[in-house]
């Protein structure tokens, strides 16, 4: 086996066999509870997240980055892993889904899965069973999993919305028979559950989490057995990256102005690291305070968000609209991800079938009265030179949006390509020196 990087912190990957076990809860008490032993604690979320990353970022008051075996390069994985968890006592990587459950079709180094990640970092499975409704039968699911691959390795169990005492009596024995630890047993509690929406869970900017990170901190502490969790904490297994460029994506301009705000939030950490890095300057502006982009950027980047919800008042923002234009007049780059291409748009139609006006300089149209689900990883050749590199250049992405495309009116960006490698309806837009995507890009590709 590879050595593990010097001086590499020990971690771990919390899983399980579904989505809506009590994953992304346990995470962030983890975290909460750890950090407040005063261990540094780096985050990381497997796979294309915007929402459970800002969690972990409030949780623990590090950055988390994503990690994806499908749409990353694995010298990439290793430059993030590296670079995160420099001065960091322990990380503590969130899975997608459950833990086998990936794309259709493997991508840069896996399928995207939280197993491919695994077996990619060497980093230990803490499982999570729901195991409401439930009791020995929960240590026969411990077991298929445990056994399903030779690659990856499961250090113990959480037992998740236990009934009480009694329940977990039934259960724990049970798997401690097929040989994995019970690392703790989580009450049932209504308390700890997030909001959610469309997307997923509400932003982690819109609510007041202070309070909520304590109480949870306390119960995980005083449910869950830390001491045997950190002993069974391990360094990952990754070599040193190949090569010291593994920048995803070359910024655009070296004077960038990204929009930030409720409705334009959606931006990988490790793009905003790798432009910086380039020597990239970053100018945050707000669109729904109708503010301009800095007049002295070359470039402009509309991430995606939720322009749905803010579009009346994303409509009277003159001043942001004006700016757009001016900035494009001048032939710098201007791009839109989902939320911020479709705020590039004509229109955007809301859920209660009103039209808002939008930039209008694209002739995208899109509706959320006709809501329909785009959901996948996205593999893209650039048709023309723009914000995301130079024409014939392969990017990995992910789309994730309800938004029905009711008319483009523009030239393609890019052909695209499902995880599968069938064509994708997903090309993008472009005019001028203004473009835009429904996919958000995540590396480049090969």
């Amino acid at each position: 086996m590879t050595p593990p990087f010097p001086l590499a912190p020990p971690g771990f990957i919390v899983a399980a066999p579904r989505s809506g076990a009590g994953k992304t809860t346990i995470t962030l008490g983890l975290m909460s509870a750890l950090r407040r032993r005063g261990l540094a604690v780096q985050p990381f979320k497997c796979g294309p997240d915007y929402i459970d990353p800002a969690f972990h970022t409030a949780a623990t008051g590090r950055a988390s980055l994503n990690l994806d075996t499908w749409a990353m390069r694995p010298d990439l994985i290793a430059d993030l892993i590296a670079g995160a968890s420099e001065g960091a006592d322990i990380c503590i990587a969130e899975g997608v889904m459950g833990l086998f459950d990936g794309a259709p079709g493997r991508g840069a180094c896996g399928n995207g899965s939280t197993a491919d990640l695994a077996a990619l970092t060497g980093w230990p499975i803490v499982l999570v069973l729901d195991v409401s409704a439930q009791a020995e039968t929960a240590a026969a699911i411990a077991l298929g999993m445990r056994d399903y691959r030779d690659d990856i390795r499961i250090a113990g169990v959480i037992l998740n919305r236990v009934a009480g005492p009694g329940h977990a009596g039934f259960i724990r024995p049970a798997i401690e028979r097929i040989g994995l630890p019970v690392l703790g047993a989580f009450s049932r509690r209504e308390s700890f559950t997030l909001p959610d929406r469309h997307l997923g869970l509400v932003q982690a900017c819109e609510l007041e989490l202070q309070e909520f990170f304590h109480a949870l901190s306390e119960a995980v502490a005083a449910e869950v057995s830390l001491d045997d969790l950190i002993v069974r904490a391990e360094p990952h297994t990754l070599p040193p990256p190949a090569s010291a460029a593994a920048t995803p994506l070359a910024p655009p301009g070296q004077r960038m102005a990204l929009a930030q705000d409720r409705a334009f939030s959606f931006t990988y950490p490790h793009v905003l690291q790798g432009w910086r890095a380039a020597g990239a300057e970053i100018l945050p502006f707000s669109p729904l305070a109708d503010e301009p982009p800095d007049p002295a950027a070359d470039a402009v980047w509309l991430p995606g968000g939720y322009p749905e919800l803010h579009a009346g008042a994303l409509a009277e923002c003159r001043g942001f609209h004006a700016g757009l234009r001016e900035t494009a007049s001048r032939g710098a780059c201007v791009h839109g991800e989902c939320g911020g291409y479709m705020a590039l748009g004509a229109g955007l139609e809301d859920a209660a079938g009103v039209r808002h006006a939008m930039a209008g300089l694209l002739g995208l149209e899109t509706s959320f009265g006709k809501r329909r689900l785009h959901l996948g990883y996205r593999r893209a050749r650039l048709l023309a030179d723009c914000a995301l590199g130079p024409e014939g250049g392969i990017l990995h992405g992910h789309e994730f949006h309800y938004a029905t495309t009711l008319a483009v009116n523009d030239d393609p960006l890019v052909d695209a390509a499902d995880a599968r490698g069938a064509p994708s309806s997903e090309r993008g837009s472009r005019r001028g020196p203004v473009t835009g995507t429904f996919f958000h890009a995540i590396d480049r590709g090969d």
